[in-house]
C-alpha cells in the first residue's frame, strides 16, 4: 500500500504545535489545529454577551496561539495565503474530526499524564493505519504505548521538531519496540522530501541525540566559566562561525532560547541519566541564582546580556558571574585571529585553535575533548551510528561540524594522544577502531560517503544518498575547471554545475568569467549548465567594493566595462543554446537575485530571500535587473489594466528594496516567474532536482532564444506619477534628495525614458543601456559613494 498524507491534525496551540501546523500548511496540506476549552470568560467575552458556548469563546486558545504565531517574526509560513489551509477547533468539540486525518501529532505540555489523557482519546477516533506520533522532546516513548490497541502501537513513534518548524532542520524519529518498521522508512522519506528536514532516528533515551549531545556541549561550558579567564564576550566569540557554530554561540543563543527552558532540559537529563558526565549537567549556582531573579534571557529582557539605551543608542551588558552585576564588555581581540586569517575551511582552522599554547588554546582544548569523550561514550547508547550525532547537531544546533567531523578535522590519533596526557578518555570502541588502522570517522569513495560503523568494525555507506547530488562528494573527482571564485563540477548525463566560492558569494570578475566559461564548455560539449553551491548563501550580489574603488578612483571606463560584462553575462545565460538554471538558497540579493531572473528556470529552495536591494547603496539594479522588471511588466498587461497600478506593484520592489520572506514571496514580488520558476522544500534534493529539470528541457528540444526587441513601455504615462511621488515624499522628510534621484532615475529606466507614446515597443538592450548610464551617473554621486562605503565599513546602510 502507497502511505499519503493529504490531512493533518495537531494537537495542540503553544508555539510548538502552532509552527508545525504552519509547516504542513506550507507544503500544500490541509491541517486541523485544536487545543483545549478555556474554562473561564475574558472581560473582552464578557463585553460582548458572549457565554462559555460560543464558538469563539470555545476556539479561543487555539485561535489566539496561531494568531500570534503567524503575526511572529521570522513567519512560521512562507505566504499568509497558506494559512488557509489551517481549520481550528477543540477537544471538546472536534477532536472527532480526527478521524479524516492521515497523521496526527500531539503536541501537549510535557507531561506524561496528560499525554497519555490524549492519546487514549485519539484511539477511540483516529481511523486504521493512520500515523500517529508525539513532538516530546524527552519523555520515554515506551511509556506512552501503555493500554493503547495494537493498532494505535504499531503505527505510533516520536516525532520530534526543533523550534521554529519551519527553520530548523532536524527531524528526530524515535521508534518504540512495537513501531512498525515501513512507519519509520515512510517518514525518513516523508520529512526530507516533503518537509524539507533531516531525519535522524533516535534511540528512545532521555533527550534523544541532539538536546543530549548539544546540551552537554553548553552546560559543560557553564560548569567550567571559573578556569577559562575569559568574558562572555570573548566566549561567545570563540564559539561562534569562527568554529562553524551559529552567530549567537552560546550566551546569546541560552539567552534567546531562555534559561529556564535550558535550565529544565538540563536538570532533566541530570535526573535521567547516571553517566561519567552527569556532574556537567549540574546548575551552577550562579544560574540558578539568575533563575532565582527571573533574569531569564531576552523574554525577560536581561540574562547574561542585558539591553540599555545610551543617548538613543543601544548597547549590551554582560553579567559577571562573581557579583552577578552587570558590566560594559571589551570587544574580543584574540592574536590566534592572525593565523586563521583567509582561511575560510573550519576543517583548516581547527588544528590551530586546538594547538595553541595560551589561554584560547586551553580553553578549545577542554571544550573539545570533552565534547569528544562525551560523544563518543554515547555510542551506542543514543545511537549505534556516529553520522546521526553529527547529522542531529548539524540540523538541529546549526553546528557545521559534529563531534565526529570536528575529530576528524583534527586528527582522531593524534587527539586520542593528547586527550589521555590531559586525563580525557575516549570511549574504548575509539581505540579498537585505531588499533585496526582506521584513522577517520569517515571518507568518500566513487562520490559516496562512507561512515565508520562500530558494530562491524568498518566503514559502511551512509544511507540516504541516492537520488541526491551533493558538490562537496563529487568536488574531489568531479571538477573540471576552476579559478579563484568559481568552480564548475561535472555533475553526469552532461549536465555541469558553477559553484560561487567568494565570499558571501558575491559576484566579481571572477565569477563572471567562471559562469561565460560554463556556457562555453556547455555549448562545446555538454547539455546544460546549473548555477548553484553550498555556502550560506546562494549570493548576496555585486562585489561593490570593486565598484567602490573604481569610482572613487574616478576609472569610469573601467567601470562601465566592468557593469557591461555583467550585463553580457546575464544575456548570455539567456539567450546561450543550452538551459540555464539557477538554484538559489537562502540570500539571493543584488546580482544574484539578476542571475536567477536571467536563467531560463530557477528552481529556488523554499527558504530563498530575494529581492533587488541596489537602492540602499545609492544604485539601481545595473545587471540587468531594471531592465528585467521593465520587460517583466510589459509582458503582463492586459487590456483593460491599469497600468499606473501594475508600474507601480513592480517599481516599488526595487525602489523599496522589497526583499521575499520566502520563495513564495517571491512570485509575489515579481522575482520569480509563474508557470516557469518552481520552489522545492528539500535543500537536500535541490540539485538533483534541478539537474532532472535541465534535462527534461533538453529532451524537449530546447532551441536558443532570440533577444527581445517587442517590451511594451509606459514611459511619460507613468514619469508623472514618479516624479509627483517623489517630490510629495522629499517634502514630508519620508526620503532624501539623493533618495528622490535614485528613485527618478529607475522610474525613467523602467518606463523607457522620456518616450511619450504609451506601449512603444522597445529592445533589450536599449533598456539595458539606460539602465547602464543610470547606474553610472549614481556611482558618481558622493553620497552613492557614502552609502556604499558605510556598507563596506560598518555593516550598515546609510540613508543620507
Amino acid at each position: 500500500m502507497i502511505r499519503r498524507i493529504k490531512k493533518v491534525a495537531v494537537l495542540g496551540s503553544g508555539v510548538m504545535g502552532s509552527g508545525i501546523a504552519c509547516h504542513f500548511a506550507n507544503i500544500g496540506l490541509e491541517v486541523l489545529l485544536i487545543d483545549i476549552v478555556p474554562r473561564e470568560l475574558s472581560e473582552n467575552e464578557k463585553a460582548k454577551n458572549l457565554t462559555l458556548q460560543s464558538k469563539a469563546v470555545r476556539n479561543r486558545i487555539v485561535n489566539d496561539s496561531l494568531a500570534a504565531a503567524l503575526a511572529s517574526k521570522p513567519s512560521p509560513i512562507y505566504s499568509q495565503a497558506f494559512a488557509k489551509r489551517i481549520t481550528t477547533g477543540n477537544f471538546d468539540d472536534d477532536l472527532a474530526k480526527i478521524k479524516e486525518s492521515d497523521w496526527v501529532i500531539e503536541v501537549v505540555i510535557e507531561r506524561l499524564d496528560i499525554k497519555q489523557q490524549v492519546f487514549e482519546k485519539v484511539d477511540k477516533f483516529r481511523k486504521l493505519g493512520s500515523l500517529i506520533t508525539s513532538n516530546t522532546s524527552g519523555i520515554s516513548i515506551e511509556k506512552m504505548l501503555e493500554n493503547r490497541s495494537y493498532d494505535f502501537q504499531k503505527h505510533f513513534c516520536g516525532t520530534h521538531f526543533f523550534n521554529p518548524p519551519r527553520y530548523l532542520q532536524l527531524f528526530e524519529i524515535i521508534p518504540s519496540s512495537k513501531t512498525q518498521p515501513e512507519v519509520i522508512e515512510f517518514l525518513m522519506d516523508f520529512s526530507s522530501r516533503y518537509l524539507g528536514k533531516t531525519p535522524v532516528i533516535a534511540k528512545d533515551t532521555p533527550a534523544f541525540i541532539a538536546n543530549r549531545v548539544g546540551t552537554f556541549s553548553i552546560m559543560h561550558l557553564l560548569n567550567n566559566v571559573d578556569k577559562y579567564d575569559l568574558t562572555i564576550s570573548e566566549i561567545d566569540k570563540l564559539t561562534g562561525p569562527i568554529i562553524g557554530r551559529a552567530k549567537s554561540a552560546t550566551f546569546r543563543t541560552a539567552d534567546v532560547v531562555g534559561l529556564d527552558t535550558l535550565v529544565h532540559v538540563s536538570d532533566y537529563i541530570y535526573q535521567q541519566t547516571n553517566d561519567e558526565a552527569k556532574e556537567d549537567f549540574k546548575i551552577p549556582t550562579y544560574l540558578q541564582k539568575m533563575l532565582d531573579n527571573k533574569w531569564l534571557g531576552s523574554k525577560t529582557k536581561q540574562g547574561f546580556f542585558k539591553r540599555i539605551d545610551v543617548d538613543g543608542e543601544k548597547k549590551f551588558l554582560t553579567i559577571d558571574f562573581k557579583t552577578l552585576e552587570y558590566k560594559e564588555d571589551t570587544r574580543p581581540k584574540f592574536s590566534i585571529f592572525e593565523k586563521t586569517k583567509g582561511i575560510d575551511d573550519i576543517r583548516l582552522r581547527m588544528p590551530i585553535f586546538l594547538n595553541d599554547k595560551g589561554k584560547v588554546g586551553d580553553f578549545f582544548r577542554d571544550s573539545f575533548y570533552s565534547l569528544f569523550q562525551f560523544a563518543s561514550n554515547r555510542i551506542p547508547e543514543i545511537t549505534p551510528d556516529i553520522y546521526k550525532v553529527d547529522d542531529a547537531l548539524n540540523a538541529g544546533f546549526g553546528w557545521k561540524l559534529g563531534p565526529f567531523q570536528s575529530w576528524d578535522s583534527v586528527g582522531v590519533a593524534q587527539t586520542v594522544e593528547a586527550m589521555n596526557n590531559a586525563n580525557y578518555k575516549a570511549a574504548p570502541w575509539i581505540y579498537e577502531m585505531l588499533a585496526a588502522g582506521i584513522t577517520t570517522f569517515y571518507k568518500v569513495e566513487n562520490g559516496l560517503k562512507y561512515c565508520y560503523d562500530i558494530e562491524s568494525k568498518s566503514y559502511k555507506e551512509i544511507p540516504g544518498q541516492a537520488g541526491r547530488l551533493s558538490l562537496e562528494v563529487l568536488r574531489k573527482t568531479n571538477v573540471l575547471w576552476e579559478n579563484t571564485d568559481t568552480s564548475i563540477f561535472d555533475l553526469g548525463d552532461g549536465v555541469i554545475n558553477v559553484e560561487f566560492h567568494t565570499k558571501m558569494n558575491t559576484i566579481g570578475q571572477g565569477v563572471l568569467q567562471g559562469l561565460n566559461k560554463a556556457i562555453d564548455m556547455a555549448e562545446a560539449d555538454y547539455k546544460a549548465v546549473i548555477i548553484s553551491n553550498e555556502g550560506d548563501h546562494f549570493s548576496a550580489g555585486a562585489n561593490v567594493g570593486m565598484i567602490y574603488m573604481l569610482a572613487v578612483e574616478q576609472e569610469w571606463e573601467d567601470l562601465n566595462l566592468a557593469v557591461q560584462w555583467f550585463q553580457k553575462t546575464t544575456m548570455r545565460m539567456r539567450y546561450s543554446s543550452i538551459p540555464v538554471i539557477a538554484a538559489p538558497h537562502n540570500m539571493a540579493l543584488g546580482g544574484g537575485c539578476e542571475i536567477c531572473m536571467h536563467s531560463d528556470k530557477v528552481i529556488a529552495h523554499a527558504e530563498t530571500y530575494m529581492g533587488l536591494v541596489e537602492f540602499g547603496v545609492g544604485l539601481i539594479p545595473g545587471g540587468g535587473g531594471t531592465k528585467e522588471f521593465a520587460l517583466r511588466l510589459g509582458d503582463s498587461l492586459s487590456t483593460g489594466d491599469i497600468r499606473t497600478n501594475a508600474f507601480l506593484n513592480r517599481y516599488l520592489s526595487i525602489g523599496q528594496a522589497k526583499v521575499s520572506s520566502s520563495a513564495y514571496e517571491a512570485f509575489d514580488l515579481g522575482y520569480l516567474r509563474k508557470g516557469i520558476d518552481e520552489v522545492v522544500v528539500s535543500r537536500a534534493h535541490q540539485l538533483a532536482y534541478a539537474k532532472k529539470a535541465a534535462l527534461q528541457m533538453v529532451e524537449k528540444g530546447y532551441t536558443q532564444p532570440a533577444p527581445r526587441n517587442d517590451i511594451k513601455v509606459l514611459g511619460l504615462e507613468v514619469m508623472g506619477m514618479v516624479y509627483a511621488g517623489s517630490d510629495g515624499f522629499k517634502t514630508g522628510n519620508y526620503m532624501s534628495e539623493h533618495d528622490g534621484m535614485i528613485a527618478e532615475k529607475l522610474g525613467s529606466v523602467m518606463a523607457g525614458g522620456d518616450i511619450s507614446q504609451t506601449l512603444t515597443e522597445v529592445s533589450e538592450q536599449y533598456l539595458l543601456d539606460l539602465e547602464r548610464k543610470a547606474f553610472m551617473e549614481l556611482c558618481m554621486q558622493r553620497k552613492t559613494l557614502e552609502r556604499i562605503n558605510s556598507l563596506i565599513t560598518k555593516g550598515k546602510i546609510l540613508r543620507n
